[in-house]
């Protein structure tokens, strides 16, 4: 048997990975069911009555404002007066498109506005996992002395690594390949039965499908890092300490000193908005300890846009210094 399909095999028998891959489709069922049970189709007879409620809102509106207007000119030069607008001038008045028929109507899934959110979310879910069984993986090859028997009869370091890294790459490839079908498949039947398919031209089709790859990027760089994490510190307890470490140290204690220390958009010193600017292709931050004035807008704050292109940078240079430090590692240091 070669070396491949052996760590193809080892990483598929695992009970760890098993029971991984059994809560994933709990955790993603419980979303999808909760989608369709929130989300309703909108018929023509509940759209003519969510716009009779928003009329009827509308016209109680104009009565109410124009009582408001006769007590306010009533309490001129008495000493209500102050409780009114001086000379009852810039009261609000109300306009029909103050009163929405969207906002009498049940939450409706249109699955071109947010269906990119639930590939995120997918994603998300997915990337976490990768971490941990990829950590895992060889975590407790190494824990347990698997690795060093392996080596006696395959005594190729850097070939032993890279082929197990090659296995779980291409198991975690198969896994969110399936999963993102099995995903759309079911949000594209929410939107039929629950919503609405509108807009979903072959350019939208493209365009989610362009998404669906970047979560699939997102997920084999989490699984890698979690490898090489747990190959360098030749335990999986060490992939896990790191990953809760970046989340309370740099999520929450660089965050606050930051913010404390007014540097400017704090956001972008932050893990979630650069996995959010690969998924979503930009995202904007803003200073708003700034403020440039302009006549037409009022004070702006200060903005930085983080690209996709700058993200995927980012990612990929996380991606060669883990791996690349496992892989030195591997080669330099003694098998104990």
């Amino acid at each position: 048997m070669s070396l491949f399909r052996a760590e193809t095999r080892r990483l598929t028998k695992r009970r760890f990975t098993r029971f991984l891959v059994i809560g994933l489709t709990v955790i993603l069922a419980a979303i999808a069911v909760g989608m369709f049970v929130t989300n309703h189709k909108n018929t023509p007879e509940t759209i003519a009555a969510a716009q009779a409620r928003a009329d009827r809102e509308y016209q109680s509106a104009v009565q109410q404002t124009a009582k408001d207007k006769t007590d306010c000119q009533a309490a001129q030069g008495t000493a209500n007066a102050s409780n009114w607008p001086p000379n009852c001038e810039g009261m609000w008045e109300p306009t029909p498109q103050d009163f929405q028929a969207e906002w009498f109507m049940d939450p409706m899934f249109v699955f071109k506005d947010q269906f990119g959110n639930m590939i995120t979310t997918l994603a998300a879910i997915l990337a976490l996992m990768a971490f941990v069984i990829g950590a895992s993986f060889v975590g407790a090859e190494w824990n347990s002395g698997g690795m060093m028997n392996l080596l006696l009869w395959r005594p190729q370091r850097l070939k032993v690594l890279s082929t197990k890294l090659g296995a779980l790459l291409v198991g975690l490839t198969v896994l969110t390949v399936i999963y993102s079908a099995i995903w759309t498949g079911v949000f594209a039947l929410i939107g039929n039965l629950r919503g609405s398919m509108d807009g979903m031209t072959s350019g939208a089709w493209q365009s989610t499908a362009l998404t669906e790859v970047r979560g699939l990027a997102l997920v084999l760089v989490a699984g890698a890092i979690g490898f090489g994490l747990a190959s360098i510190g030749r335990h999986t307890a060490v992939a896990m300490g790191v990953a809760v470490g970046v989340i309370i140290v740099f999520q929450f204690g660089l965050g606050t000193v930051l913010a404390l220390a007014k540097v400017k958009f704090v956001e972008a010193y932050l893990v979630p908005i650069w996995a959010q600017a690969w998924m979503a292709k930009s995202v904007e931050v803003f200073d708003y300890e700034s403020c440039n004035f302009s006549g037409g807008s009022g004070c702006e704050p200060d903005s930085l846009t983080i690209t996709w292109p700058m993200a995927g940078g980012v990612l990929a240079a996380v991606l060669v210094l883990v791996v690349g430090v496992a892989m030195w590692t591997m080669r330099s240091r003694d098998i104990t």
